[in-house]
């Protein structure tokens, strides 16, 4: 491996590390052929098979010690902005309790601990429904907590700990828990005793998250093939083997996979199989699993549904193409052909999500670029279901703001919600359908002075190229900016899978806002913010529209001076990693800073091998390029494909070595190939945590690290380490 001397660097803390060298890794010339279309790959040899090469470990080893040595000089900055972040945090908290028949539930986190308690007490009023006013009794007469598992105990031999899913059985007397030791996302599944917390059983091994019980007796669970694909769906019966286990059903189609979730009845498990445009759905009885799965809705290319169960009806909510916003329909259990229309499609509305009650219906829908909430009253079991008709929607006070349903007693007249806006804390509402009032239940403590009203959310439209209004999220500290391009600004983007970037509170943005950052969230085509069609035109041939919609953003909020170039950032993980990465191929000049996160950005040669976790999945997303049309569009693209020998910002990259998602590897080869071609001497940093996966570092605490030195690199990017400390002093 070919090591060159360091860069001049900032080394003005009197604890920075020994000088280290800049790493340059060897080329190795690799050649890949398609269409009569040579790709050079000089650094294919650090593929995500090589992760536990000593060259390659030896090399990211190298790059970690860079970095360190690099951003010594902002080590006081980092620090003092950990200790803020951490010091918004109310260490010792619990969650928002839900009641499940005689218990409450709830998480807890201790003062100084990483993970969080898994906790219960009973509930005074025996299980019956909540009311609106209810709330979990504490203090010395309250039923005593029972701690049902302890992350932090269980963590303390691994250095990456993460539950995926936290089910109890129906009686309440077993828990099965979907555990993460490495960052792979490959689980191991416990079942234990409530009470004593004693295993049932061996553990299930090799396993996704997705765990449901199948009465109190069995669980239904997912496994996934040599790609990490959900490919096959299992009973389990208390008290037998894995091996025993009955294969419910195998999808084999590798551009499928599968998932699993429970009815709000809990009378029906749903498994569906689905690809990015198809998706169709399977039930199981819980209360007869043996009998297998039934199907609620055929496979149909181009059609997309999602079930949901009350009384002797199925609630379907259906995607077409000349639906593409949804529709939400009901057929009779035993005669899913027999459909009713309750909600029909309307263009500028998309039907995001529906949770079912006894007696009523919620539905989440996205207009404008925002979340709205409707709620309505359903005709007793056994009477006919008709379009729905006056709905009562709930009124929320942020110009932006992002909503999502939280778990709810099904036999309740209680909806429960949360809300939050980029400077509203997340907070826990219960809402009553049948009065319309909203109770507070819990709201995220913002330590250190925190007051909402510091702090102004706006909306803004941007132009695209093509004339199309791109939706931008802005929040700003008032009397703390200027408005006249002298701000700083950081710009943050995803645009892919239909995901939705909702303008919510994060209490780390705080040490930005304070020091006078502008916020700001592009909403750009790609994503699912503005419905259906928005993700439409921004995948497959159309991808560049995301890339075009966030440079027409950055360069709306410079003309309407928010910022000026030399003061914008930009920041994206995974697929928005690949939009920061072509952008910065094709604006250089209009940022000063940026950060790619666990970035998606060698997207050919990914797309190009079907052996590697979710390429196959994917094909529907970003085109096959095993077709000639596809290959050229997305080559024109891929951010490792077209960096050039041009100026580039101060970029920093981060990977996770245990990534099943975008592999190490991609980033490790894009900063390698800017090393060796770019002409500035702007700051270039890569960090690949050597113990997580895609979603960094596993403890509440250690996260904060990252936010940290992100944060700690735009202020170097932006020559403002010094000030930046000097002006939080003074707020």
């Amino acid at each position: 491996m070919t090591v060159t001397a360091s860069m001049t660097t900032d080394t003005s803390s009197s604890a920075s590390p020994a000088p280290a060298p800049l790493p340059v890794a060897k080329k190795a010339r690799h050649e890949m052929e398609m269409f009569g279309d040579i790709r050079v790959d000089n650094y294919y040899w650090l593929r995500d098979d090589s992760r536990s090469d000593p060259e390659v470990l030896g090399y990211l080893h190298q790059d970690n010690a860079y970095t360190e040595f690099v951003m010594s000089g902002t080590k006081q900055l980092q620090d003092q902005i950990y200790a803020e972040i951490r010091g918004h945090i109310k260490e010792d908290d619990i969650t928002a309790p839900v009641q499940r028949g005689p218990y409450y539930y709830y998480e807890r986190t201790l003062e100084g601990k990483e993970y969080s308690q898994h906790c219960r007490r009973l509930a005074p009023n025996d299980g019956a429904p909540l009311s609106v006013y209810d709330t979990m009794p504490t203090g010395p007469d309250a039923p005593p907590e029972h701690i049902i598992l302890d992350e932090n105990l269980k963590a303390q031999e691994h250095k990456y700990y993460s539950i995926g899913h936290f089910k109890v059985s129906p009686n309440n007397k077993l828990v099965a828990y979907a555990e993460d030791t490495k960052g792979d996302e490959i689980y191991t599944v416990y079942i234990i005793d409530a009470e004593s917390g004693a295993p049932i059983g061996k553990p299930l091994q090799r396993m996704t998250s997705y765990i449901e019980w199948a009465g109190d007796e069995a669980i239904v669970y997912i496994t996934m093939d040599e790609i990490l694909r959900p490919d096959k769906v299992w009973l389990h019966k208390l008290g037998t083997d894995q091996s025993a286990d009955s294969c419910l059903y195998h999808e084999k189609d590798d551009t499928f996979s599968l998932d699993l979730e429970a009815s709000e009845s809990k009378k029906y498990l749903f498994v569906s199989s689905e690809s990015k445009i198809t998706r169709f759905a399977f039930y199981l009885d819980t209360s007869k699993p043996e009998n297998g799965l039934t199907v609620v809705t055929s496979r149909v290319v181009g059609i997309d549904t999602s079930v949901s169960h009350r009384g002797n009806h199925f609630f379907i909510k259906r995607r077409t193409e000349e639906c593409f916003n949804s529709e939400l329909l009901a057929c009779p259990v035993d005669n899913p052909s027999a459909i009713t229309v309750l909600l029909p499609h309307r263009p500028s509305i998309k039907i995001q999500d529906i949770q079912l009650f006894s007696d009523h219906l919620a539905v989440y829908e996205r207009e404008n670029g925002l979340v709205k909430l409707t709620t309505y009253h359903l005709p007793t079991v056994g009477e006919p279901l008709e379009r729905l008709q006056g709905g009562r929607t709930v009124d929320f006070a942020d110009p932006v703001y992002y909503i999502y349903p939280e778990e709810s007693q099904f036999c309740s007249s209680i909806l429960r919600f949360v809300y939050s806006s980029l400077r509203t804390p997340l907070s826990v509402y219960d809402y009553d359908m049948n009065t319309g009032v909203s109770v507070l239940k819990k709201s995220e403590t913002v330590l250190g002075g925190f007051d909402a009203s510091n702090y102004v959310t706006e909306r803004q439209w941007a132009t695209a190229s093509d004339g199309t209004q791109v939706p931008i999220s802005v929040v700003y500290r008032k009397n703390s900016v200027k408005l006249d391009g002298s701000d700083p600004l950081l710009l943050y983007g995803y645009g892919s899978y239909e995901v939705c970037i909702d303008p919510s509170f994060k209490a780390s943005r705080l040490s930005l806002l304070d020091r006078g950052f502008i916020y700001a969230i592009a909403h750009v085509r790609g994503g699912g913010e503005m419905g259906r069609q928005w993700y439409e035109n921004g995948k497959l041939l159309k991808k560049k529209n995301t890339f075009t919609d966030f440079i027409a953003c950055a360069e709306y909020l410079i003309e309407k001076k928010y910022c000026m170039k030399e003061k914008l950032c930009i920041n994206g993980r995974s697929a928005g990693g690949l939009l920061i990465g072509a952008v910065l191929n094709m604006r250089p000049d209009l940022f000063k800073a940026a950060v790619a996160g666990v970035p998606f950005v060698d997207i050919v040669t990914t797309m190009l091998d079907p052996t590697l976790p979710l390429t196959t999945s994917e094909w529907e997303e970003w085109g096959d390029p095993r077709k000639e049309e596809f290959y050229f569009y997305m080559k024109s693209y891929s951010p490792v494909d077209n960096v050039k020998a041009q100026n580039y910002p101060a970029i920093l990259v981060t990977a996770g070595l245990n990534d099943p998602r975008v592999m190490y590897s991609e980033a490790a080869k894009y900063v390698a190939k800017l090393r060796d071609t770019k002409t500035d001497n702007n700051l270039l940093l890569f960090k690949c945590e050597l113990g997580a996966g895609h979603f960094s570092k596993s403890g509440r605490f250690e996260k904060l690290q990252e936010d940290a030195l992100i944060y700690a690199f735009f202020m170097k990017a932006l020559d403002m380490v010094s000030a930046a400390s000097a002006a939080q002093t003074r707020l």
